[in-house]
């Protein structure tokens, strides 16, 4: 759809909407769903491939053991799971997370659910991919303040995990590295998606799946803008994009210290640039935006609306397009918390959990 149809559109709803004092009633379930699958496509059921790493089940299973797995962590308290928890929506619903020596991060922390779905990882997309992204934290002195020697210690310590990386990825002469543990993180990670929604079954033909109020929110997401930096399979997470298109919001929204893809790009167009954030799932995963400042849904529909597309959305309006946002909820896959092995005499002791 071109920007100037956009604008129409948009416009055409704001005056229907003027007209009947609120959201503007769905187009017939057919028309809109021929629309919508313009721009959005269904969360596959089915594990999908990943480029150079396949994803066997011996390596999801080694890479669930890491991903719930504290001793990768210089403290050997903090795991993948603390950030992204799979039981809270795979964050931590938190402004921002607490790390090693009780920091607190610079970001929110993104669900880790169809994170497999996004074009990169992280809020300025500075990791290509899962694996690159699984590396980031255990480093990070603000997060899990390991290195990657450390971490090799770690699991060569443990007989247990030895066995595990020789079955994940035989043939090989030292498969227990720093790279391997990534590649199985990562090929967990790309089990954690949430197929089945009820966004994702009206794509896929039921008419009465959707509420009157949530179609006519999927319209309005469409008509007014949202979707055309929302959009794919994970309704954002491709594309990187200014927050505050028309009008920056405050300070407290988007901290000026935080300039986004600027860090990794240093080129000036990128300030206060990010990736679009992915929405599935976002009902469950409050506070909002990457400062995390932003606790309430609705409000955020409002402040995208004035910030994003310079237009104030009327009340049932935002209310419509948040209903939407429910509809994306899918179905969370169902973990088993793994038994980790046990330490050995040889496991490094676990380091105080101060800042460094």
């Amino acid at each position: 759809m071109t920007s100037r149809r956009l604008f129409s559109k948009a416009l055409l709803s704001t005056v229907a909407a003027c007209a009947l004092g609120g959201a503007a009633i769905a187009a017939e379930p057919a028309e809109l769903r021929e629309s919508a699958l313009d721009y959005f496509e269904v969360i596959p059921s089915m594990v999908p491939a990943i480029e150079g790493n396949a994803v066997t089940r011996e390596k999801v299973e080694l890479g669930k053991m890491l991903f719930f797995e504290p001793r990768l962590s210089a403290s050997a308290i903090i795991s993948c799971n603390t950030c992204h928890n799979l039981g809270m929506g795979g964050d931590d619903n938190l402004e921002t997370s607490i790390g090693h020596g009780w920091q607190k991060g610079p970001r929110n922390a993104p669900t880790v659910l169809n994170a497999v779905f996004n074009e990169a990882q992280f809020w300025d997309g500075r990791a290509e991919d899962l694996k690159a992204q699984a590396k980031g934290p255990v480093q990070a002195g603000v997060e899990m303040a390991s290195t990657p020697e450390r971490v090799v210690t770690v699991l060569k310590s443990i007989p247990e995990y030895v066995d595990h990386f020789k079955t994940a990825f035989p043939g090989e002469d030292d498969p227990v590295t720093f790279d391997n543990m990534a590649k199985a993180i990562e090929a967990f990670e790309a089990t954690l998606i949430t197929p089945a929604s009820r966004f994702d079954q009206f794509l896929e033909g039921n008419d009465t799946i959707m509420t009157e109020t949530e179609m006519t929110g999927l319209e309005l997401f469409i008509d007014t803008g949202c979707a055309s930096c929302h959009n794919g399979v994970n309704v954002g997470g491709t594309g990187y994009y200014p927050f505050g298109v028309v009008e920056k919001p405050g300070s407290e929204v988007l901290p000026p210290d935080d300039k986004g893809r600027f860090a990794v790009t240093q080129t000036a167009s990128d300030d206060y640039v990010f990736r679009a954030g992915p929405l599935r799932n976002i009902a469950l995963t409050a506070p909002y935006f990457h400062s995390g400042k932003v606790w309430d849904l609705e409000q955020a529909v409002a402040i995208m609306s004035s910030s994003q597309l310079g237009t104030e959305l009327f009340e049932d309006e935002v209310k419509a397009i948040t209903a939407f946002l429910q509809t994306l909820t899918g179905q969370e896959p169902q973990v088993t918390y793994p038994i980790l092995p046990v330490s050995s005499t040889d496991t490094p002791k676990p380091a105080a959990m101060i800042a460094n």
